[in-house]
């Protein structure tokens, strides 16, 4: 099965399969990603009107995402690079589990590719 298959098919009606993930390279530089933040992108995997989604991020080297608050679960599994955030670096393979209410803000000083998944919507803190 061709790779834009897998990434144009409905998780509504099938699987979505992402071989090799843990060992990122290239091979899904392809994908449709949009803008994030300035020198994040992002591809969603998939996003649910209950506020749950999941998607892999794209930091350029020196990029971040500014203070959020989490109002559900998020995971992070960091697939190549490395993220930090006050708490500390996180290299690749290392998952981050940052429970409901806590806040950030994460920055990627050489980039990075993290697969991230969302319980629920995050919010921007003022």
């Amino acid at each position: 099965m061709s790779r834009r298959l897998l990434v144009r098919r409905s998780l509504m009606q099938h699987p979505l399969v992402l071989p090799d993930l843990l060992t990122w390279d290239d091979r899904y530089q392809d994908l449709p990603w949009q803008p994030f933040r300035p020198g994040v992108d992002i591809h969603y995997l998939y996003r649910a009107e209950s506020g749950a989604s999941a998607a892999l991020l794209r930091y350029q080297p020196g990029a971040q995402v500014p203070q959020h608050r989490h109002t559900g679960h998020e995971h992070i599994i960091v697939l190549s690079g490395s993220q930090s955030d006050e708490r500390d670096r996180y290299s690749a393979g290392t998952v981050v589990i940052n429970p409901p209410d806590t806040e950030h803000d994460v920055m990627s000083v050489d980039g990075c590719i993290v697969l991230i998944i969302w319980e629920k919507p995050v919010e921007l803190c003022p």
